[in-house]
């Protein structure tokens, strides 16, 4: 078994460490390691060994099985590239039980009886098992912890999630971006692909989508149905909905989508004359995030500096350390906290990357219950240290940090391997607390316009007092 080392952090999907890399476009990072909570791996093309022990590689994980990308996420793949023999299975599933025993952040396996796992899993797949079936039963081996951040890709999702950490995307489909809301039964928009069906529909973030052909956006379990993209040139109705308009129904053509998102992002000017930034940040999956909010900032000091910045993370469900480490520099620097593991703990050191006066300017992030994962540990960071004042509700603590390991046969393991402590408040479990707002502001992000965002404005009221 081969370990590899990413520069990526946090995310719902898969975890990745990431290393602050300043833009660095490879797929397989140096020999250094920060991993994040759950996020998608990236790099399908590293060669696997059948070998173990090994160092994990750093990348980023995603967080649960709900992916909050949708466009080219399916999770649970129906198909394998091969037939895989019972031997190989039972060297799999020793590989994977053995790092899970050898390095899992919880010594008690929360619990669980990790033999008796061992004993139930080897016995079932000695019965033969289709590689369908295979795989699926590891991915159960894994969600067992029950930490809601460890997680098993079979070698199509890898080879998936390395794409969509890559910022390459080639689906059919309308070129939405967005996450599901199980609450409300909806999906909401988070960005649109540029020249796309939905662009050209009108359909901006924060919309929300409720069903596709009258069908539900949303499964039984909360989770987003995959009927958004089909065949290139079909049409599909979307009933959408504009936070505090009527429902709608939308005609639209799918096509083939291979373009990229924007950030969304907007300079507010208050009465009084003050230049207030919003950038809107969505995942740290994407290993172009960090790029493309570095060109956000130069383009909205551009014209003068801003006054105050907002930056809404409370849709953030993370990533990777190799883009939040560089999301940190252009705020802050220095040694801003601990990577935990067991008895040992790492520095999490982040070197100053000002961008047009962005590690000075008055700082509000907004944080909210989908704010996970290196979403998370973003927010806490800046708060901790005292550069960031946050606003909105309290988050719901999911900041384990996740080490990839790449199995023989291409699937990868995404396990909780460390926790965070911070820097100036070491007695803080943000596992158990979540991140906890200055301002308390209730709202979500999908039921507001920007315009009349209840924690927008309040950050606009804290900016312009200070």
């Amino acid at each position: 078994m081969n370990s590899k080392i990413r520069f990526l952090i946090l995310l719902p999907i898969i975890l990745i460490l990431l290393a602050c890399r300043a833009f660095i476009p490879s797929l397989i990072p140096p020999a250094t390691h920060i991993s994040a909570t759950k996020n998608f791996p990236g790099k399908p093309t590293s060669t696997f060994l059948p070998t173990y022990p090994s160092i994990p590689t750093s990348t980023f994980t995603p967080t649960s099985i709900a992916p909050s990308l949708t466009p080219t996420k399916v999770l649970l793949s129906t198909q394998t590239p091969t037939l895989i023999p019972l031997t190989a299975q039972l060297s799999i599933f020793e590989n994977l039980w053995t790092i899970v025993n050898d390095t899992y952040v919880y010594p008690d396996f929360n619990g669980l009886d990790w033999n008796a796992i061992h004993q139930e899993y080897r016995q079932k797949i000695a019965t033969g098992l289709t590689d369908e079936q295979f795989y699926l039963a590891m991915s159960q081996v894994i969600s067992q912890l029950g930490d809601d951040h460890s997680f098993f890709l079979d070698p199509i999702q890898v080879a998936e999630q390395d794409a969509e950490y890559q910022g390459k995307h080639d689906y059919v489909g309308i070129g939405v971006m967005v996450s599901a809301v199980p609450e409300r039964q909806h999906a909401v928009i988070l960005s649109v692909f540029t020249d796309s069906p939905a662009e050209a529909a009108g359909l901006q973030p924060r919309d929300s989508i409720i069903s596709v052909n009258g069908a539900s956006i949303l499964d039984e379990n909360g989770l987003l149905q995959d009927i958004v993209r089909g065949p290139e040139g079909t049409s599909i109705t979307v009933k959408v909905q504009t936070p505090g308009e009527d429902p709608r129904e939308v005609h639209l053509t799918r096509h083939r989508i291979t373009g990229d998102y924007s950030v969304v992002h907007r300079v507010i000017t208050t009465p009084d004359g003050k230049r207030i930034g919003y950038i809107l940040l969505v995942t740290f999956e994407d290993s172009t995030v960090d790029e493309k909010v570095a060109a956000t900032l130069q383009e909205m000091n551009a014209d003068a500096p801003l006054d105050g910045l907002i930056l809404d993370n409370r849709m953030n469900n993370g990533g990777s350390n190799t883009v939040l480490e560089p999301m940190l520099s252009y705020f802050t620097g220095g040694n801003l906290g601990f990577y935990i593991h067991h008895d040992e703990q790492r520095s999490l050191m982040v070197k100053l990357y000002n961008i047009n006066g962005s590690s000075q300017v008055p700082l509000v992030v907004l944080v909210g219950s989908g704010t996970t994962s290196f979403g998370e540990i973003f927010a806490g960071i800046l708060q901790d240290i005292g550069r960031a004042y946050l606003i909105g509700t309290t988050t719901d603590g999911n900041v384990e940090i996740l080490w990839g390991y790449d199995l023989e046969d291409g699937s990868q393991l995404w396990l909780a391997n460390e926790t965070f402590l911070p820097l100036n408040h070491p007695d803080q479990n943000w596992e158990q607390s979540g991140i906890i707002p200055d301002l308390a502001v209730s709202g979500e992000f999908d039921q507001y316009s920007l315009d009349n965002d209840p924690a927008v404005m309040a950050a606009i009221g804290y900016l312009s007092e200070h």
